[in-house]
């Protein structure tokens, strides 16, 4: 909380120094980059109606402490370790209904755009923006409204959706929550053993969870499973009959 003053005048012509106080928009920031997230820390803390509550540096974490802080804005970025942005961003918009999201990326077509506003953001800022710009989408999203950086535009993301109703069902969107997790590990190279350890499973549950994955998916053997995890993770698609 911040507060300002004003002059206040009474009625008899006297004026009088009144404080007024005002709450400062609380901010999370999901970011794995150590030197990025600092950099941004630097930002945010430069601004004086933001206050930056609490940093993640994988998916899990930001889960976690958004349940915890419910913040007024999660600016999160879209390639995070243990979580991706997007699995991130549908459960914080169910664990925390009321915090805006905003993803950071450095891809900016409209797939990219189209996955992330079913999963919950309401704001989209390319990487390479300005400081100013994701000052503007915080107190943008705050207010109600979307934000997109340029050159996106929420016409050629309609248009894109209205043209991926259509598309078949992407397998992807059929997974569970646990299922995408340990999708996300597998692509980031964890064994089944470590995967265990991480999300606090069984390695027999881990299996079940794999064999599960590939079924789903239409894949043949772990080689195959790998294989679409690292390109998921890399590429997301943007099929599917919801809506955004």
């Amino acid at each position: 909380m911040d507060a300002t003053a004003r002059l206040d005048h009474s009625p008899g012509g006297s004026v009088a120094l009144a404080r007024v106080e005002f709450m400062a928009l609380t901010i999370l920031l999901a970011e794995d980059h150590r030197i990025v997230r600092q950099g941004l820390r630097l930002l945010l803390e430069a601004v004086p109606d933001l206050e930056l509550v609490g940093e993640a540096a994988d998916g899990l974490e930001a889960v976690h402490l958004a349940e915890r802080l419910q913040p007024n804005v999660l600016v999160l970025d879209l390639m995070m370790p243990g979580r991706d942005g997007l699995e991130v961003a549908r459960q914080v918009t169910r664990r925390s209904p009321r915090t805006r999201i905003i993803i950071l990326s450095m891809h900016s077509n409209e797939a990219y755009v189209l996955e992330a506003l079913r999963a919950g953001a309401v704001g989209f800022v390319l990487k390479d923006s300005g400081a100013e710009e994701l000052v503007q989408a915080i107190r943008y999203v705050s207010s109600g409204r979307r934000f997109f950086s340029e050159p996106i535009s929420e016409q050629a993301v309609a248009a894109y959706a209205r043209k991926a109703t259509g598309a078949p069902v992407d397998p992807f969107h059929t997974l569970t929550a646990r299922e995408r997790e340990v999708l996300q590990l597998t692509a980031e190279g964890q064994s089944g053993a470590e995967i265990s350890e991480r999300l606090f499973i069984s390695p027999r549950t881990v299996e079940s969870h794999r064999a599960n994955l590939m079924r789903k998916l239409g894949v043949r053997n772990q080689k195959e499973l790998v294989r679409y995890a690292m390109q998921r993770a890399s590429l997301p698609k943007s099929t599917g009959p919801r809506g955004c």
